[in-house]
């Protein structure tokens, strides 16, 4: 389980990359670079680190799901993942 901290660190990051997506996007289309400096680190996009949904693990992650593959396993296991089986042949 990750701190507290750094999911909250990740949340607030994602927050200011809403915010100022529509005003980015448009200082990027003028070319107007030194507004664009004069923003938010935290609100350029390429700051997000995909974590687990359910323990803020930052590696391992599987997009199509949003957890970590440790949590996939666990919860594919247990049968709360719709369709999902594990392998045998």
């Amino acid at each position: 389980m990750a701190k507290k901290s750094v999911i909250a660190r990740e949340v607030k990051r994602a927050k200011l990359v809403a915010k100022y997506a529509n005003l980015r996007k448009r200082l990027k289309e003028e070319g107007n670079w030194d507004e664009l400096d004069k923003l938010p680190r935290n609100s350029n996009p390429i700051r997000l680190h995909n974590r687990c949904g359910l323990t803020g693990r930052p590696k391992g992650y599987m997009r199509h799901f949003g957890i970590c593959r440790v949590k996939f396993r666990e919860m594919a296991l247990e049968g709360k993942i719709p369709g999902i089986t594990k392998a045998s042949w």
